[in-house]
């Protein structure tokens, strides 16, 4: 078989180059150079006479073709303020250069000086060129500015009132996603502190404890042998020390807790357990660094077989000699003999107002000043199965009979110490309006039909009951007997969580609605499916006629999960909520809370540790509206070029005094000066005292905050006077601001 003709190898050179030419082009232009189709025939045609040819030949176009690149790469850059006949002009100022080069290549005077000279001031005229077209067009940019005007009405007379619950702080996120309640708000520091956590079949997995001491001194089993009915599962200690004893320090098991224990030198924790033995006991309890060979706090449980042959519950207060936020909690005893342990807690005496929440977490939600909470939670509540779902029964009475359950949709256990009744702790203690959400039947994979609701029906009720009936109800009493007599401020439900879309839950829904609105007709009702685009085809208070923003976050990837940029959207929907609360009674963020070591969820406001935290930036922003709730939205319009910029004007009550807030976010990368002119006045208020400034800003619109430093984007707040009612600021780019009048 004849073979095929080889292509010549400077034919397949020239064919890459003029592909390469074509793709270049294409890319900086959005076409191809059609004035150059004759390229590829005419470098067909030229046969090069020698090796030096060939190379001269070859220098001269790559260096053509890179300077063709850059006049490419800055009609790019300036594409806006080139004009329409560049494109067509570069077009053939690159033809003619390969023609230039082909013209070049049959001269026989083609002598390596001149070819060097071409090269060096090709290339010197390219960089240079290059240079100053960065310098034009970016030095227009830097002090470009933008001129803006916000007219404000401020009279009462066109003033229109924002709602009292118009923000809070939505615990969809902040109960069990990102470990925000176990192992983060609330403050136990023993994880799986009943042993219930790996299941109910025995033997089971004890994770996180973990032994200490080796097989040949110490074996560790579960059994059922707990004196708790709702959850059996103990743990048995056998040690088995030779004669020559056991170790010194000791054999047992421990406990790390949510990533390592912060204890604090000279702060008390108070550490609770149930014990049982065969024999006499001698065991110490501990808290010890991460590694367990410092001791920071201990005390020995020594009783004869007599007094623990039967479940002892036994508590005592460890004063820490020493800090540590990896520490751990430790049982050990050089005994031999059998030990059973169950419900092992430790707990810091300093929490908030003593209710069990972590104070610097609970600090960072009243610096919000949340005027409601919705909890236990949106997918928690549901469950990925209805037998892992949210039941507020299991979660109420002495925190050693909770059952604790195993959140199946974030695949992690809790043992319900954060439960019905701290979340309604917690939202008193905020001075917030509680957002009750119960199951409605349905899981993300579980329905429970129409006909069969009604046991659903009843727990919602008795769940009410418990919160708002009297000390001498059925659950009421529960509640009493828990500490709290007076009844909670219970006046909103909500009716599951994004399950209108399923099945039955319109039909559940109409069952939970009727009931509850005969025995509490004052509560408002929320419904999942959503009424702003038309109205619903069932009654609801919220979701009707005034929408419930639940949750919101800017989210996306890769880059809007996090940094300044994200702050600004969420800014500038925030901003416009205000303007419509007309429609929007409620709205709040959500994740509020992650934990750096379980990210189940990104975005969050607030980052934390077991000892440390920061606000992210969109925690900050959060802040610039704590006055809007019960505010007055101002009449306001903009004028000139607000493409850039979203603004609002409200008023409010300080302490006794009036105010007037201007808030403006300014989305470009270009200085904004914002003109604020207001007209309406009071006669007797023709003066403006001071002007507090606050303002949200970054080097990068994509710096963030982190436990190194903590407080690299955090609203800078100063205080100047005021000329008059009508001023002007300036908006930095990339920027959010309040003024406060």
């Amino acid at each position: 078989m004849p073979s095929s003709p080889r292509t010549p190898k400077k034919k397949v050179e020239t064919l890459m180059l003029n592909l390469i030419v074509n793709d270049v082009y294409q890319h900086n232009f959005g076409h191809r150079p059609h004035q150059c189709l004759d390229f590829l025939e005419m470098r067909q045609l030229h046969q090069p006479k020698s090796t030096w040819e060939l190379l001269a030949g070859s220098t001269v176009t790559y260096v053509l073709l890179t300077t063709y690149t850059l006049l490419g790469f800055l009609y790019s850059r300036n594409r806006q303020k080139t004009s329409a006949f560049t494109s067509p002009l570069i077009s053939v100022l690159s033809c003619k250069c390969v023609k230039l080069d082909l013209a070049m290549m049959d001269r026989k005077w083609c002598s390596p000086k001149f070819l060097t000279c071409i090269c060096v001031i090709l290339f010197l005229l390219g960089f240079y060129a290059a240079y100053e077209n960065i310098r034009r067009v970016d030095a227009p940019e830097d002090n470009e500015k933008h001129y803006v005007t916000l007219q404000v009405d401020a009279s009462n007379a066109t003033g229109r009132p924002i709602p009292e619950t118009l923000l809070g702080s939505s615990l969809r996120f902040n109960t069990e996603i990102n470990h925000a309640g176990a192992g983060g708000l609330w403050a136990e520091l023993v994880s799986n502190r009943g042993f219930e956590a790996g299941g109910q079949i025995i033997p089971s997995s004890i994770w996180p404890w973990s032994i200490i001491g080796d097989e040949s001194t110490i074996s560790v089993v579960t059994d059922r042998s707990s004196c708790f009915e709702r959850n059996k599962i103990a743990l048995r200690m056998e040690v088995l020390c030779n004669s020559s004893g056991c170790p010194s320090e000791g054999v047992g098991v421990y406990n790390p807790g949510y990533w390592g224990m912060n204890i604090e030198e000279g702060k008390k924790y108070k550490v609770t357990l149930y014990v049982r033995s065969t024999g006499d006991i001698d065991v110490s309890v501990s808290l010890t660094s991460s590694n367990g060979s410092l001791t920071l706090a201990s005390e020995q449980i020594i009783a004869l077989a007599s007094e623990v042959s039967k479940w002892t519950k036994k508590e005592m207060l460890l004063e820490a000699n020493g800090t540590d936020d990896g520490a751990r909690l430790q049982l050990t005893t050089t005994k031999n003999g059998s030990i059973w342990f169950d419900q092992v807690s430790a707990m810091p005496v300093d929490t908030y107002k003593g209710h069990g929440f972590r104070n610097d977490l609970f600090q960072m939600m009243v610096d919000l000043k949340p005027r409601f909470i919705r909890f236990p939670g949106g997918c928690y509540v549901e469950g990925d199965s209805l037998s892992n779902a949210f039941h507020w029964k299991e979660t109420v009475g002495a925190w050693e009979e909770r059952p604790g359950h195993f959140g199946d949709v974030w695949n992690y256990w809790t043992d319900d110490g954060l439960g019905h009744f701290e979340f309604f702790h917690l939202a008193e203690d905020l001075g917030a309006a509680p957002i009750w959400v119960f199951n409605s039947g349905i899981s993300h994979h579980d329905q429970v039909e129409t006909a069969r609701i009604m046991p659903f029906v009843q727990e919602a009720l008795d769940g009410i009951e418990f919160a708002r009936g009297d000390a001498n109800s059925t659950w009421g009493s529960v509640r009493a007997a828990m500490g709290h007599p007076k009844p909670f401020g219970l006046k909103y439900v909500a009716v599951g969580n994004e399950e209108c879309g399923k099945k039955y839950y319109k039909g559940n829904y109409l069952e939970f609605y009727n009931a509850i609105k005969k025995a509490y007709p004052d509560i408002k009702i929320i419904s999942n499916c959503d009424g702003s685009s038309q109205p619903l085809d069932h009654p609801a208070d919220y979701y009707d006629f005034h929408a419930f923003v639940s949750e919101y976050a800017a989210r996306g990837k890769p880059d809007a999960n996090k940094g300044n940029l994200l702050a600004l959207g969420e800014a500038g929907f925030l901003l416009g909520l205000e303007k419509n609360s007309d429609v929007v009674g409620m709205v709040s963020y959500a994740p509020l809370f992650v934990n750096i070591n379980d990210p189940m969820w990104i975005p969050d406001a607030i980052v934390f540790n077991s000892s440390h935290l920061y606000g992210t930036p969109s925690y900050w922003v959060q802040q610039f509206f704590t006055e809007s709730s019960g505010a007055t939205l101002l009449s306001s319009t903009m004028e000139g070029d607000s493409s850039y910029v979203e603004a609002s004007a409200i008023s409010f009550q300080s302490n006794g005094s009036d105010y007037i807030q201007i808030k403006a976010v300014n989305f470009a990368n270009v200085t904004v000066e914002l003109k604020v002119k207001m007209t309406g006045l009071d006669s007797n208020n023709t003066k403006a005292s001071a002007k507090k400034k606050k303002v949200l800003t970054s080097a990068s619109v994509m710096d963030e905050n982190s436990f190194s430093n903590p407080e690299m984007i955090k609203p800078q707040e100063s205080i100047g006077v005021m000329p008059g009612w009508n001023f002007t600021v300036v908006l930095a780019p990339n920027s959010f601001a309040s003024f406060d009048i």
